[in-house]
């Protein structure tokens, strides 16, 4: 089973319904869903997502979707160690792209999923768009 990072514009992609970018996030959880794929985050995408969600919608509504969605999703941790590797990396210009990749890398994730392609030019494993991904598990 592939374990794959979800990096922060994906779920909110999902979880504000962005028109756009829905449907291919909704696939990807829904594999998740079916145990078809293992979908990690790390913490700091739960945290910015929360504070997403709260602009959009009323705090109680902002975790009722968070506490649903948390079901889907292994929350990978923030250390030292990661924050200190992303402060060190001049290859993100993105601090917060920079914390994905070395909490994916430090998890030992197979996939980062994205829409920020872009920021990951240096990135040693796979990274993709979630339309990508689906369409390489069509082939």
């Amino acid at each position: 089973m592939s374990k794959i990072l979800i990096d922060t514009n994906i779920v909110i992609d999902l979880l504000a319904k962005r028109e756009q970018f829905y449907n291919s996030a909704a696939q990807l959880f829904s594999l998740a869903d079916k145990q078809k794929l293992e979908l990690s985050i790390s913490s700091l995408t739960f945290a910015n997502t929360s504070y997403v969600l709260s602009r959009l919608k009323s705090t109680q509504e902002a975790r009722e979707i968070l506490r649903r969605f948390r079901v889907l999703i292994k929350v990978l941790q923030l250390n030292d160690k990661l924050i200190d590797l992303a402060l060190n990396d001049n290859n993100f210009k993105d601090f917060e792209d920079g914390l994905q990749y070395y909490t994916a890398i430090e998890n030992e994730q197979d996939i980062i999923i994205t829409r920020d392609l872009k920021d990951f030019k240096e990135s040693k494993i796979p990274v993709m768009t979630a339309d990508e991904y689906l369409v390489s598990l069509e082939q």
